[in-house]
């Protein structure tokens, strides 16, 4: 998986650019839009932790094992980049298959059913399918969280399985994990899937 290094992936409502230092106020007031961190479904950094939310994403970047993006919304009309809305990875990467899981995405509250996710997702699918050669990409969420199964479902993932007490949640709760994925013959499908929603939004 050569291509496997930070880049940026560009849309016509999002911009996926490799995270930065640099993009912490950024982030911090991306997290406040919502308050998203007290949010018991999600694990969005408080704006205190989020210098170490971003440290810890970049070393598993130089470990290899992680890709991070910062999402910024695009102006439809100039095609200008603007604030930043959120984060999402590619994660838990297996250069060998190749395999990534996408995940760690968090956007916005008012960037929240605008388009921006279903077109980051487009984005970073269709770069893993026709550029890093995947033949599978991985979803992964908690069960009890039917929002985020319900959206991950909506892309044309399928449930693999489930990962029974599998990891623990930020208050030490035992989580089990729903496992998704897209296999590279399923692509075509679910792109034409994710263009005919993403113009329902244009």
């Amino acid at each position: 998986m050569t291509a496997l290094h930070p880049t940026t992936l560009r849309g016509t409502r999002v911009l996926l650019e490799p995270l930065a230092r640099e993009h912490h106020d950024g982030l911090v007031a991306a997290a406040r839009d919502g308050a998203l961190w007290t949010l018991w479904y999600t694990s969005v950094p408080a704006p205190e932790g989020m210098r170490r939310e971003i440290d810890r994403r970049l070393a598993l970047q130089e470990s290899g094992s992680m890709l991070p993006f910062t999402t910024r919304r695009v102006d439809p009309g100039t095609g200008e980049a603007g604030p930043i809305i959120g984060m999402t990875t590619y994660m838990n990467i297996d250069r060998d298959t190749p395999r990534v899981e996408i995940g760690s995405t968090w956007n916005a509250a008012s960037a929240q059913r605008t388009g921006t996710n279903t077109e980051s997702k487009y984005l970073l699918l269709r770069h893993a399918f026709e550029e890093l050669g995947c033949p599978a990409v991985e979803f992964r969420t908690h069960w009890i969280n039917h929002q985020s199964r319900a959206a991950i479902e909506r892309l044309g993932a399928k449930q693999d399985g489930v990962l029974r007490s599998h990891s623990r949640t930020r208050d030490g709760e035992l989580r089990d994990t729903v496992v998704y994925s897209v296999l590279a013959h399923e692509w075509p499908m679910v792109r034409d899937n994710l263009r005919y929603r993403m113009a329902r939004h244009a």
